[in-house]
């Protein structure tokens, strides 16, 4: 096997594994990341790299938005309409390659991953 296979594998197994709230705090991890190299990327002039990055980040969105009941609670369609900003500013930071709109987008998307993994946190504590 190679080391990309056994990578994948590794990371399949992580997120079949993992609670919903762990895969939560997961793709906003990787979002965050992608959000984070694209901002390098548009630094140093990589379009090919700025692109292949907010296109996964939009990706990681679209399938947040797929996922959120809005129903369920009262942030709901608040957290849809944020989702569909986020889309709308991904898709034209990477056609005007413009690092404000990726650096609005983290100054969005760190904080509520923060949220996530700290109410993830505390939701496992009091399981335990």
């Amino acid at each position: 096997m190679s080391a990309a296979s056994l990578r994948a594998r590794y990371l399949g197994d992580a997120v079949a594994t993992s609670s919903p709230q762990q895969v939560l705090v997961m793709l906003y991890d990787r979002l965050a990341l992608d959000l984070e190299r694209a901002q390098h990327a548009v630094a140093t002039g990589d379009r090919q790299e700025v692109s292949e990055q907010l296109q996964h980040a939009q990706a990681i969105v679209y399938e947040l938005l797929a996922s959120l009941r809005v129903d369920a609670w009262e942030g709901g369609p608040r957290l849809a309409s944020l989702y569909n900003w986020l889309i709308s500013e991904l898709v034209q930071a990477n056609v005007k390659l413009d690092g404000n709109r990726i650096s609005s987008c983290r100054q969005v998307v760190e904080p509520l991953r923060d949220a996530w993994r700290q109410a993830t946190t505390s939701l496992a504590g009091s399981v335990s």
